[in-house]
Order: C-alpha cells, then sequence, then structure tokens
C-alpha cells in the first residue's frame, strides 16, 4: 500500500466537511477586498487626490508599520489594497493554519484519525489531504479576488498579481502549520506556534518597511514571507519574479513536515510533553486554579508582546508631530482618532485596533472550554464534585480577566512611555483609560462564543468569522463609507474614542448588558445539553 493511498477520498472528505467553512471564509475575503476596490474608485477619481492620500500613509511611520507602503503613490488599485495587502495576508494565514490544523493534528487528538489509519490509508495521506484541502481554499480565494477587482475597473495583470500574492502567503503558514503539527500533541499548541510564526513574521515586515524608503523596503521585510507578498508589488510594477520565493518556501516546508511527520508516531509529537506530578498541588485542586494552569503560559506571552507594543505606541505618540510631513498625513489620523489633537487621536485609532486583536485572545481562551470538552477531558474533571457551571466559569473568568490584562499592560506602558518622553503624568490617566474602554466590546466576544458553546458547539468557528468581519467593518467601514447599519453590528464601533473624545457611559453599559446576557444564556444551554466528545 502506497503511503499516500486514500488521499483523495480524505481531500473529498475533507471539502465535505468545510463546505459551509471555507465558502464563508472567502466571501469575507474577496468581498471585502472587491468592496474596498470600488469605493476606492470613487472616493479618489483624480490622480491629484491619489497622491496626497498615499503620501498621507507613507508620510506616518506607524501607518507604515500596520500596513505597509503605497508602492506607487499614483496607482488607484496600490492604494485600494494598502490596509489588505498585509493585514489581509495575516488574517488569510491564520485561517490557512487553522484548517491544515483541524485536518491533521485535531483530527489525531481526537481519535479520528487512528481510525482512518485502521483501514486502507496511507501514513502521509491525512497530511497531504490536509495540505490540498488548504490550498484549493487559497487558490479559490486567490482567483476570487483577482477576478473581482478586475471586474471593478483594476487593471487586470495587478488584479492577478494581488490574489497570487496573497494565496501564496497564506500557503507559506500553511506549511508551517504543518510542520508545528508535527512537533507538538495538541492542535492548540499547533496553532499556537503557528500564530507566532505569523506574528514574527507580520513584526519583520513592520520593522523592514519603516526602515526602507520609497524605493524599497528595509532588510527585515525580506525575511517575511508577508513582505514578500507586499514586494510582488501588484498596481506598482508586478513584479511576479517575487512569488517563487513563497513557493520555494512552501515547498522546502513541506519537505519537512512530511520528513518529521515519518520520524514520530501516530498521536505523539516530536516536542515530548513534559511529565507532571502524580498529586496535584494543593493550588490546583479547584476548576479556576485548573483554568489558570492551562492558559496561563499563552496570556504571559500575549501580555509581554502588548508590553513591547504599549511602549512603542507611547514612543510614537509623543514624537508625532516631529513625524507628520504634511497638512494630508495630520488629518488622516484625525479622522480616523475622531479628535484634532493628533497624538489622542493615534493613540485612539492604535487602541481600537489592539482592542480587536486583544477580542482574539478572549476568543480563543473561551474556546478552551470547547478543546477540553472535545478532547475528553472536561468529562473526567465533571465526572467529579465539579458542578458543570462552575468549570464553565472557571474559564469563562480567565478569558476575561485575561483582556482586561492585556489592556492594561498596553495602557499602562504606553502611558508610562509617553510621560517618560514628554515629562508628564497628566495623561497617563487617559491614555490607561483609552484602552479599557474597549473591555465590553472585547467581553461580547467572550459571550458569543460561550453562547455557542452552549447551544451548537459545532459551530464555534463561526466565533472567529465573526471577529474578522468585525475587524473588517472597523478597518474599512469608514474609509469606504460602509451604511452604518452594517457598522452597528460591530460592538466595537460603539465605543468612544479615548483619549479625546468625550465618555459616553450609555454605550458602555449596553455592551456590558449583552455580554452578560450572551454569557448566561450560553451557560443555560451548556447546563442542559450533553455532553460532546465526538
Amino acid at each position: 500500500m502506497s503511503e499516500l493511498t486514500g488521499t483523495t477520498t480524505l481531500v473529498r472528505f475533507g471539502l465535505r466537511r468545510d463546505r459551509v467553512l471555507l465558502p464563508v471564509w472567502a466571501a469575507v475575503f474577496v468581498v471585502t477586498v472587491v468592496s474596498s476596490a470600488s469605493a476606492t474608485v470613487s472616493l479618489y477619481p483624480t490622480l491629484a487626490s491619489r497622491t496626497e492620500a498615499a503620501s498621507a500613509v507613507n508620510d506616518i511611520p506607524a501607518v507604515v508599520a500596520l500596513y505597509g507602503r503605497v508602492w506607487d503613490p499614483t496607482s488607484l488599485g496600490a492604494l485600494s489594497i494598502m490596509k489588505m495587502s498585509a493585514l489581509g495576508a495575516a488574517l488569510l494565514s491564520v485561517f490557512a493554519a487553522i484548517l491544515v490544523v483541524r485536518h491533521t493534528r485535531a483530527e489525531e487528538e481526537n481519535g479520528r484519525l487512528e481510525l482512518l489509519g485502521a483501514t486502507v490509508v496511507g501514513r502521509r495521506a491525512a497530511l497531504s489531504a490536509a495540505l490540498l484541502v488548504t490550498s484549493v481554499g487559497l487558490a479559490a480565494i486567490g482567483v476570487l479576488t483577482a477576478l473581482g477587482q478586475t471586474a471593478v475597473g483594476l487593471p487586470a495583470a495587478g488584479s492577478w498579481a494581488f490574489g497570487l500574492a496573497w494565496a501564496t502567503t497564506g500557503l507559506c503558514f500553511a506549511a508551517v502549520a504543518a510542520v508545528a503539527a508535527q512537533l507538538t500533541t495538541s492542535a492548540r499548541s499547533a496553532t499556537g506556534w503557528a500564530a507566532v510564526a505569523i506574528g514574527v513574521a507580520y513584526v519583520l515586515r513592520a520593522f523592514g518597511d519603516t526602515a526602507g524608503n520609497d524605493s524599497g523596503p528595509g532588510l527585515w521585510s525580506w525575511l517575511s514571507p508577508i513582505g514578500w507578498g507586499q514586494q510582488v508589488r501588484p498596481y506598482a510594477g508586478d513584479r511576479f519574479w517575487v512569488l517563487l520565493l513563497p513557493l520555494l518556501f512552501s515547498t522546502a516546508a513541506v519537505g519537512a513536515a512530511y520528513a518529521l511527520a515519518a520520524r514520530r508516531d501516530l498521536g505523539a509529537g516530536l516536542l515530548p510533553d513534559r511529565p507532571g506530578p502524580a498529586r496535584a498541588a494543593a493550588p490546583l485542586r479547584s476548576p479556576l486554579a485548573l483554568a489558570w494552569r492551562l492558559q496561563r503560559g499563552g496570556l504571559v506571552g500575549w501580555a509581554a508582546g502588548y508590553v513591547v507594543l504599549g511602549l512603542v505606541f507611547g514612543n510614537i505618540a509623543s514624537n508625532l508631530d516631529d513625524m507628520l510631513g504634511s497638512p494630508q498625513a495630520r488629518e488622516f489620523i484625525a479622522k480616523l482618532g475622531g479628535t484634532q489633537v493628533i497624538t489622542d487621536a493615534f493613540l485612539a485609532t492604535e487602541f481600537s485596533f489592539l482592542a480587536v486583536i486583544t477580542a482574539a485572545y478572549g476568543v480563543s481562551a473561551s474556546l478552551r472550554l470547547h478543546s477540553e470538552e472535545q478532547s475528553g477531558r472536561a468529562e473526567l474533571v465533571l465526572a467529579t464534585a465539579v458542578p458543570r457551571i462552575r468549570w464553565l466559569a472557571s474559564h469563562v473568568v480567565v478569558a476575561l480577566a485575561g483582556t482586561a490584562v492585556l489592556s492594561l499592560a498596553a495602557g499602562l506602558t504606553a502611558g508610562v512611555a509617553n510621560a517618560v518622553e514628554t515629562g508628564s503624568t497628566d495623561h497617563l490617566g487617559s491614555v490607561v483609560g483609552g484602552v479599557l474602554v474597549h473591555l465590553p466590546a472585547m467581553w461580547v466576544l467572550t459571550g458569543l462564543v460561550v453562547l455557542i458553546v452552549g447551544h451548537a458547539p459545532r459551530l464555534v468557528l463561526l466565533s472567529w468569522a465573526a471577529l474578522v468581519g468585525f475587524l473588517l467593518v472597523g478597518e474599512l467601514g469608514l474609509l469606504f463609507s460602509f451604511p452604518q447599519w452594517a457598522m452597528d453590528l460591530s460592538p466595537f464601533a460603539h465605543v468612544p474614542k479615548l483619549p479625546g473624545a468625550a465618555m459616553a457611559w450609555p454605550p458602555e453599559l449596553v455592551l456590558a448588558a449583552v455580554a452578560v446576557v450572551l454569557l448566561v444564556i450560553g451557560t443555560i444551554g451548556f447546563r442542559r445539553r450533553d455532553l460532546d466528545t465526538s
């Protein structure tokens, strides 16, 4: 029997299993990019308006770090993909990594792959099928994106360059996730390793773009798959030859994944788990202590990153007047931040973006409920004297408190950095408040996860789809004049833009009430339904 026997059957099974997931994610990415391109055509009809907008972006180092440069200020297409070339590629890479882990390590962890392996299925079939299913999804997104952008009037060559750059960037991190699935023993760890790789790639690209100039990026961008995608330069030269870099990287990483898979047993990882003591210590003899023990490593890692981000934001805000090279750049920041005080406008803009990322931690932490249930570990805990509500509440508390800790870490470090630079602590409280004001909106996402886990655990991926949708609406809504009702669907749209704007308590209280209602309804559903370990 060949090691690839059964691959075709597993591909068909994977596509059937993801018959809802793949179209939903494809629609989110394609519709967002195409609507962005369509809006840009009407927003910047003249060469002067495009050049002015692109110069405003390129003059702000913080914006360049987040999104990258507009490599051709005269190009309508280059301006239309400004926010989606790097940020969109990172989100697409997360999708690709989740999909690969879902069909490899998660299947091993749940025992289904062992059942399939007992039939006529080769050793490499599952990994091959996962990579093929993911590649099909990425190819579909890339092709539909290119066709959509061409349909709204953008040049065909640039549209295909952008679609292929997106798809090949996602392919790089699908391959990285395949490697991570061989090294670790849990789907959560494999996804975490892949997410770290995506984060590192994004940071490298940010350093490279800010260190570079209008003629080219710094060296760091060339060390990042996300940077490679940007250096294809859709609508700004269409350098298709750069696509060889992600293709070569993906080929090497996939080869490494196959080599590692051949060296391990089914269900095991090459990085062994460290055995713990036979008996739990006294501080671990409660559901909350156990939840904290399971999630503390992730929270510490996130907190370290947020301290760095806070220091960066605080330092940039303190020197923003020197960094802004044009009145257009100042007006651009003022519109995003909702105030003419540039420092406050900048911090409000960055904190709004950071809040959505922090909500991702809340979603991830609360989804531990589902993974513990799926793996059967929840059943073992609940077979003792631990009530269901108490067990669920333990993970929810970690998720809610974790988002607060991360927000506080970013706010404090940004405020302190700003105070050190300016020599005054007068704005420390308002800077910290500018981060914490987003907490109720983040908690709505956690409540949504609990609602889904309580009533429809098989649909938990919808929580990630909701988060991505809120992010895209928030990032593109005002810029491209989305309908007000569409922007109001996002809980983050109702948060006051602090520091700078006046505090508004009613929307904060409403968001908090919505979060509580979702948590209560989800808890009631979980209490009444059977456990799902399928």
